[in-house]
């Protein structure tokens, strides 16, 4: 080995980057563990050394300093019912495997994301799983080039840092699409939270794509609905929807965490399901398959998701650079809603 670069195995080492970047190989693991302390300049100059030079930390190096046999899981929030199958498939993994988890929430705040996969990191975490994750794919990559990454419920197929289990979020909303218009029903709305940032990535303006495209493709208008952010309130947004003159005579509701008030509300206006409106979620949370619920959803099947993450991260852990970008098919759930 000759100035960090292994010519045996081809592989850039820390010492390549430290010799790149000007400065000594613990100045580079400072910044790659995201240490204290660490100025902006030297931040940059590393980050420049390694981008340049592709570097990715050894897996080999860091079974030598020992592995905590510890996986941190980082959820968007802890109010979205569907959110523990994919925890409970993740668990079937570890749990095998003889591994623990450590459960952040980042309450979909990208700060407060940050901060916890720093924390992860800092303490030693074997891999990292995103569910929903906030943050754009840049500073994923970012993460990603310190400790093995999957992110589930995250639209980004040309990442090379990290893979990305997701369901099929387009053929989801087609499929809710296409069994309206086998009942008979065209004036079909599309509901979705308002978001301030672009998180196109995210799960829902994935899902408007695809009702797009099914709407299009039926020779049909879209007709998207918008609810204020969780920040706000909502009911007054969802009654007036309802009570509109022109309301839609379908409604497909990018998730059951808004089908559900929706449904509620609709039969608290004394309207009838599917007689006055019929109604699909996304999800198929548990809630949705109450008998007092009946709601139609899209199952995008959480414990297949949750396990392939897992899976994923292991292999990852283990040493596989190249990314992967898994898609499994969503299946819709009928119910009295439709």
């Amino acid at each position: 080995m000759a100035d960090g670069y292994d010519e045996l195995t081809g592989r850039v080492t820390i010492r390549t980057v430290a010799a790149d970047a000007g400065v000594s190989v613990a100045a580079v693991s400072k910044v790659m563990r995201n240490a204290y302390g660490v100025s902006d300049a030297l931040r940059l100059k590393v980050e420049a050394s390694i981008e340049k030079l592709g570097y990715r930390p050894s897996v080999a190096a860091r079974g030598m300093r020992g592995r905590t046999f510890t996986v941190g899981v980082l959820l968007v929030g802890i109010d979205n019912p569907f959110l523990p199958s994919i925890y409970q498939g993740i668990e079937s993994v570890t749990e095998v495997s003889g591994y623990k988890i450590m459960v952040g929430v980042g309450a979909a705040r990208a700060r407060t994301e940050v901060t916890l996969i720093e924390q992860m990191i800092d303490n030693r975490m074997d891999g990292l799983i995103l569910v929903a994750s906030q943050i754009a794919g840049e500073t994923l990559e970012h993460y990603a080039r310190q400790i093995p990454t999957v992110v589930v419920g995250h639209h980004e197929p040309a990442a090379l840092g990290y893979d990305t289990i997701n369901n099929d979020d387009r053929m989801g909303a087609g499929l809710a699409v296409k069994a309206f218009l086998e009942r008979g029903y065209r004036d079909i709305a599309f509901v979705f939270p308002t978001d301030d940032e672009d998180h196109s990535a995210d799960v829902a303006p994935q899902r408007e794509i695809g009702y797009r495209m099914a709407m299009a493709e039926a020779g049909l208008p879209a007709r998207v609905l918008a609810l204020p952010n969780y920040s706000a309130p909502r009911e007054d947004r969802i009654r007036a929807i309802l009570t509109a003159p022109d309301r839609p005579r379908a409604i497909f509701c990018w998730s059951d965490l808004d089908a559900i008030p929706l449904l509620d509300e609709a039969r608290r206006l004394g309207l009838r399901l599917p007689d006055d409106l019929a109604l699909i979620g996304y999800d198929n949370s548990p809630m949705a398959g109450l008998s007092v619920v009946d709601l139609t959803s899209v199952d995008q099947n959480g414990p297949r998701l949750g396990k392939l993450a897992a899976e994923a991260l292991f292999t990852r852990m283990n040493g596989r650079t190249v990314a992967e970008h898994i898609l499994i098919e969503p299946k819709l759930v009928r119910r009295g809603s439709l």
